[in-house]
């Protein structure tokens, strides 16, 4: 274990995220303490590796390796739990609560009703736990409290299941007391091919105080308020998560340190059922890989600046589906979009830059890879500053009221590349701005197109271009890609056949209806419900 580096900072890294695209498998022990194998998947020419993980946070996955001779066991029962080893100077046992108060590995198995394991360690030291078939309850609290180290590891044992649970209600609330089922003051990882269910019953599920990694295991989370916080940062390198969270369902709040409050997903699988938003971070929210879902949401992803640069992304929100507001920064409303007096500066042929009168914060999303997949009822994909699509696919079924937009910026929406389907409402469509280089086609539909028809985009030689199928009505699509050319005419037609049953995909236009012609790079930007530009 070493202590927390700043060799590269955060923004560094979520450059360096954004420009590559990575999975990351950490190293992980077997049960006897021998070591596996770490690999890392590069996609392009620049990666971001396990070892800038572990110069940015207390992360090392040679924590993850240890000597099973010197591991400590200790078998949980209510009223006679016992330490087996002979080296046991680090373990206090008091009735049901089992006290761990010097660095060093423990091998847990048993069960607490009530009681509590807590960690009580000095500031330099390295506390590992193996959790090899544990149930912890507790009637006052947390059944799990790190009170004091510098870094607590939580390992699942492979082939465990474990679980932890706490009360209704706590007896003790003070600033700084444990409000989680599983609650850390110090920098804590949880590593391991084993299974964890947590039960925050009366607030949190897991909270980390410092810095959180989730390198690996099969983690599921059901909490009344929020899921799984970190403070500092929290980084899914690897695992399966379910998360179900009454608040956020992951997250990274530091809102007071420079830099920090950042939030990483690399690889795994992270699914979210939340009642506010899916996954949030106060400064930046970076998904490299992994599959990402959130299912249920008030808004899906939300952080000052959200990069996207590889994995799949598929968000379901009750308002916002990818939100960059918030942080430190200060802006007006973003729902003005593209509704402001004068509309918005055009990419070729016009229209393009949203936002008018309203004032662009620094707020981001960047796009340049991977698929991300919206369903809103809000605005789709929304930034209070700039949005940048150079890669991946971004498919938006955004709202179908024309107080929201499918894609609204208050700053320039530049397309360099990738595939953007941005459907909904017409009443505040927002269209690439005129630093984007790559071309587009834009649709208004003079009636509603209803929820799973194909739609297609053919050009001059009767081609079909591209076939998007709908989740919801809409009035209006924005569509971009490589396969569009600039100043070209393309006919639309609605009916006809496609090859799934949403999204971007490819289809024939045998039995459809045509509607009309566009030309790619001519965008009328609208003017607020009840304005855009012609209909069919």
């Amino acid at each position: 274990m070493r202590s927390f580096r700043t060799a590269l900072s955060v923004a560094a890294v979520a450059l360096a995220v954004s420009l590559a695209g990575c999975s990351t498998a950490a190293t992980s022990s077997t049960s006897t303490g021998t070591t596996g194998t770490s690999t890392t998947t590069t996609t392009t020419q620049q990666a971001v590796t396990a070892a800038t993980i572990e110069e940015d946070t207390h992360y090392d996955s040679d924590d993850l390796t240890w000597d099973a001779a010197t591991e400590v066991a200790i078998s949980l029962a209510d009223g006679g739990s016992k330490v087996t080893s002979s080296s046991s100077t680090g373990v206090a046992v008091d009735g049901n609560t089992v006290t761990i108060s010097a660095a060093g590995t423990y091998r847990l198995s048993g069960s607490l009703s009530d009681g509590q394991i807590v960690v009580a360690a000095g500031e330099e030291d390295t506390v590992r736990i193996i959790l090899d078939g544990v149930e912890l309850g507790n009637s006052a609290g947390s059944p799990f409290v790190v009170q004091s180290a510098d870094e607590a590891i939580v390992y699942l044992q492979d082939g465990s299941t474990n679980t932890l649970t706490d009360a209704t209600t706590y007896a003790d609330q003070g600033e700084d007391a444990p409000n989680a089922a599983l609650y850390s003051m110090a920098d804590l990882t949880i590593a391991g091919t084993g299974s964890l269910t947590v039960n925050g019953k009366a607030n949190d599920g897991i909270v980390s105080k410092d810095g959180l990694v989730m390198a690996s295991g099969k983690v599921t989370v059901d909490a009344v308020d929020d899921g799984i916080r970190g403070k500092d940062y929290t980084v899914l390198l690897d695992g399966a998560y379910q998360v179900t969270a009454g608040g956020d369902g992951v997250k990274a709040d530091n809102e007071t340190d420079e830099g920090r409050g950042w939030l990483l997903v690399s690889g795994g699988s992270l699914t979210v059922n939340a009642g506010d938003d899916g996954v949030k971070a106060f400064n930046t929210l970076t998904i490299s890989g992994g599959t990402v879902t959130v299912a249920e949401s008030e808004e899906g992803l939300e952080a000052q600046h959200i990069a996207i640069s590889g994995g799949d992304v598929t968000v379901t929100a009750n308002d916002d589906g990818v939100n960059a507001s918030g942080g430190s920064s200060t802006s007006t409303s973003t729902d003005a979009g593209a509704g402001a007096a004068g509309g918005g500066m055009g990419g070729p042929g016009g229209g393009g830059m949203g936002g008018g009168e309203m004032a662009a914060g620094d707020y981001s999303v960047d796009v340049s890879g991977g698929t991300l997949t919206i369903n809103s009822e809000g605005d789709g994909l929304d930034s209070n500053g700039s949005a940048t699509i150079s890669g991946g696919t971004v498919v938006v079924n955004g709202p179908t009221n024309d107080g929201n937009g499918a894609l609204d910026v208050n700053g320039e929406l530049v397309v360099t590349g990738g595939t953007v389907a941005a459907a909904g409402s017409a009443g505040m469509a927002v269209t690439p701005g005129t630093s984007s280089t790559q071309s587009g086609v834009q649709l208004t539909f003079d009636s509603s197109v209803s929820a799973g028809t194909p739609v297609h985009i053919v050009d001059s030689s009767g081609a079909v271009v591209a076939t998007f199928v709908t989740t919801k009505t809409i009035a209006s699509l924005v569509f971009s890609s490589s396969a569009i050319t600039d100043g070209e005419s393309y006919t639309v037609y609605t009916g006809g056949s496609a090859d799934a049953k949403a999204g971007v995909t490819t289809g024939s236009t045998d039995g459809a209806e045509e509607q009309g012609t566009v030309t790619a790079g001519q965008y009328t930007q609208s003017q607020g419900p009840g304005g855009g530009g012609g209909r069919w």
